[in-house]
């Protein structure tokens, strides 16, 4: 099962004594803050989670699937998530 948005909007509210409408503005301005950092090419680490880090990626040969075409990939930015030892033993027991 796929933890979504409203999955965590419900167990905030379950766990805390915030409103249903004062959980949604804290995820909602929580991943603003993420999503402003990243914009910017800053890393984002949260301890005992993980990191999330912006990468370059240069432009590359690549193939059309459909055609079977040589073709150039443009040059992009992407980000990738490393999890934390202590998120990492938990997932492994």
């Amino acid at each position: 099962m796929t933890l979504t948005k409203a999955d965590l909007i419900n167990s905030i509210c379950d766990s805390t004594d915030l409103t249903k409408r004062e959980s949604i503005s804290t995820i909602d301005s929580f991943f603003e803050v993420i999503k402003r950092t990243l914009e910017s090419g800053e890393d984002v680490k949260i301890s005992g989670f993980g990191k999330f880090c912006v990468k370059d990626k240069k432009e590359r040969k690549g193939r059309n699937p459909q055609t079977g075409d040589d073709m150039m990939m443009d040059a992009r930015r992407i980000v990738t998530f490393k999890c934390s030892d202590v998120i990492r033993d938990k997932i492994n027991g």
